[in-house]
């Protein structure tokens, strides 16, 4: 399960965007960008998070996660679709000259913290 070191590179990035920015506080929140098409289990992602979890900066941060897909660009019919699951022909004319952009990302979009008796804000 990679996804456990994934999570584990996660944690160690979020403890160095919270120290490069000066920031205290509790993490109540993070919002992970993980691509349809990344090779990343959401369900293992979300079993690692809530196993590392405890003890850290994170223990009780929720976990928010944006599944994008990707587009499929045809070589042949120059048609751009929006795709949720791998295709290997052009939904449009049946081309399998086609190229697939976008999907593959795994991003730290935003970590929220709630300071010591303040309401939460997002660096």
């Amino acid at each position: 399960m990679h996804e456990l070191a994934i999570v584990e590179a996660l944690m160690e990035q979020v403890q160095h965007e919270l120290k490069n920015a000066g920031a205290e506080g509790r993490v109540v929140k993070l919002r992970v960008q993980i691509g349809r098409f990344s090779g990343v289990s959401v369900e293992a992602f979300r079993f690692a998070f809530d196993l590392t979890r405890p003890g850290t900066p994170l223990a009780e941060a929720e976990l928010e996660i944006d599944q994008p897909g990707a587009q499929c660009i045809c070589q042949g019919c120059g048609q751009r679709s929006a795709v949720e699951e791998l295709v290997l022909v052009c939904p449009f004319c049946g081309s399998p000259e086609i190229r697939l952009e976008g999907g593959q990302d795994l991003i730290l979009q935003s970590i929220e913290l709630q300071e010591a008796s303040l309401p939460p804000e997002t660096i």
